[in-house]
């Protein structure tokens, strides 16, 4: 039973540590929610804390974790108005050479992980008859690159998850959300760019790797998280959201890019850009 159920909408961030996950909490506590921030490091978090989040230990690997984090907000809350699945990492590398346990975790961290906190916040949201759900994918969930197979093939997962769900639970009043980030200022680009040249030492697919490296370390244009903040605060503000939401103007461009145009054409370009 909870003692004083919330009078303000309720949200679960995912990935609040950092970056983009941080920028939403930001985003939703200003607009008057009551904004739960999980992540590993709890640590990172306390900026968040002193503006009036709440911070939750959570590993969306760990199915202890997450039960006891959706429990805790049902019980301090009674309930959950949005679900915004932001965790999630980017491990490159060409498809021969990328272990397939590496390849394993990529998909327990950026689909199984949130796809299985989605099943366990869609029975209170299912009860209360409305709610939203946000993924946080990627412009590369409908784009793809050389050297970054495993990353894309999430990422195009998620979305699709995405699609299907969004069908199964209108009836209920609930609605699922894509927001597809393009070049964003964050930590994540750099760390995918220092993984990526530990592991690719000795490939045969040299000539992908180091303008990969390149591409990933780029700073210039890069747009800040808040614009993905934006997005996710307009979805889950209305009961007509969209079904995605891509964010800045590089993802817009390029999902436009390759939802028409010729595969081969598309390739053609995205080699010239790799090179």
């Amino acid at each position: 039973m909870v003692a004083n159920p919330s009078s303000s909408r309720v949200a679960l961030v995912t990935g609040a540590s950092a970056g983009i996950g941080k920028s939403i909490v930001r985003r939703l506590l200003a607009q008057g929610w009551t904004v739960y921030g999980a992540a590993r490091r709890t640590a990172q978090m306390e900026d968040l804390v002193a503006q009036g989040a709440h911070a939750l230990a959570m590993d969306v690997t760990d199915e202890a974790s997450m039960a006891a984090g959706v429990d805790a907000i049902l019980a301090a809350e009674g309930r959950i108005d949005a679900l915004v699945n932001n965790a999630g990492y980017g491990s490159y590398g060409a498809l021969e050479d990328v272990p397939l346990d590496e390849a394993r975790r990529q998909f327990e961290v950026n689909v199984f992980g949130a796809m299985r906190l989605t099943q366990l916040v869609l029975p209170t949201m299912r009860a209360a008859r409305r709610g939203h759900v946000v993924n946080i994918t990627s412009m590369g969930g409908e784009i793809w690159m050389p050297i970054g197979g495993w990353y894309h093939a999430t990422k195009h997962a998620l979305e699709v998850l995405s699609d299907v769900l969004r069908m199964e639970v209108a009836p209920f009043g609930i609605h699922v959300v894509v927001v597809q980030p393009g070049s964003i200022e964050t930590e994540w680009s750099g760390i995918s760019a220092d993984n990526l040249e530990k592991t690719a030492s000795g490939t045969v697919y040299t000539r992908w790797v180091a303008p990969m490296v390149r591409l990933l370390r780029a700073e210039r244009g890069r747009a800040h998280p808040d614009v993905v903040a934006q997005a996710v605060s307009a979805a889950v503000s209305t009961d007509r959201p969209r079904r995605r939401y891509a964010t800045p103007f590089d993802a817009k461009a390029l999902v436009f890019l390759v939802r028409w145009l010729p595969t081969w054409v598309f390739e053609r370009i995205v080699a010239g850009v790799v090179r």
